[in-house]
């Protein structure tokens, strides 16, 4: 089952090798990056592509068809994006300190109406139970996730998890969420206060796809989020399966509730060390197809 969006079609080891050759390796050859040998070693690169490019998957460059170390991005940095450089600049940067945690909504929508079921919405929002303090969480579950219910809860809690189906419009503030009463809307979202906004999860399909007809234009639901006052978002470039979800989200809050205090400033390296839990559980014997690429390549990280 996959949450619904636009698909891929074919030729993701071509696509990435390409991109490592012509547009990442010249990068870091001139930046004199190091092999690193822990996630925690590596440094941050924040990409802020424009045109065509900011359609592709800069963060999965790389060589796949070999395991030495040194042919992927991911070797030498973690990356995050920017939908543009004031957005980036507006924020407080990774060296300010996260604010104080306000708890975490997660929405799942495992029964939508008129949409395809999502089974493992729910096992995925347990998964992220398990890391975070009951006090501090609340869960709307299906018919309990209406749009009301669900704006009137942001205002006052500064990290969110939607585990639900997205659909991109022509129209961007029409791109919506959607809920047991329909689609929670872009422009819905940025018209209600978020002022201690500070960590969103988009777990649901093209949640950080653009309109190729507006390449240069930042429109998408993650951008949408960081117009709400969200600095960091964890977003989703294309179609996602279903039953991979719990295994991103249980090792994205691992890390981000390690400590005394969670840190939404560790976005972008537990969302590393995620995609490369599920790249290690999922990579296939021998020849890699596009399926296997579909399954951690659309995960990616916008903001500090």
């Amino acid at each position: 089952m996959q949450r619904f969006g636009i698909g891929w079609s074919g030729g993701f080891d071509k696509i990435l090798s390409t991109l490592w050759l012509s547009v990442v390796k010249p990068v870091l050859e001139i930046l004199a990056f190091p092999i690193c040998d822990s996630v925690e070693s590596l440094p941050r690169i924040i990409w802020c592509p424009t045109g065509p490019l900011s359609f592709l998957p800069i963060h999965a460059a790389g060589l796949y068809d070999t395991t030495e170390s040194g042919n992927k991005l991911s070797d030498f940095a973690i990356s995050s994006y920017t939908t543009t450089l004031s957005a980036l600049l507006d924020k407080p940067s990774t060296a300010t300190p996260s604010p104080e945690f306000c708890g975490l909504l997660a929405v799942s929508q495992p029964n939508t109406p008129g949409l395809s079921t999502l089974p493992s919405t729910k096992q995925e929002i347990e998964q992220i139970k398990k890391h975070v303090d009951a006090d501090k969480f609340v869960w709307l579950d299906g018919s309990a996730a209406t749009k009301q219910t669900v704006l009137d809860q942001m205002v006052s809690i500064n990290w969110l998890h939607l585990a639900c189906h997205a659909v991109q419009h022509p129209e961007p503030p029409k791109s919506a969420f959607w809920l047991e009463d329909g689609g929670l809307e872009i422009g819905d979202i940025i018209s209600t206060s978020h002022a201690h906004a500070e960590f969103a999860f988009l777990s649901a399909c093209q949640t950080a796809t653009g309109d190729d007809k507006l390449s240069e234009e930042a429109v998408h639901l993650a951008a949408a989020l960081q117009l709400a006052g969200y600095r960091s978002v964890i977003a989703t470039m294309w179609s996602i399966r279903d039953e991979d979800a719990p295994t991103v989200a249980d090792e994205v809050y691992k890390h981000l509730m390690h400590g005394k205090v969670p840190d939404s400033t560790k976005a972008a390296a537990a969302l590393h060390h995620a995609t490369m839990r599920l790249q290690s559980e999922t990579r296939p014997p021998g020849v890699l197809d596009d399926a296997w690429f579909l399954r951690w390549v659309p995960f990616i990280h916008i903001g500090v």
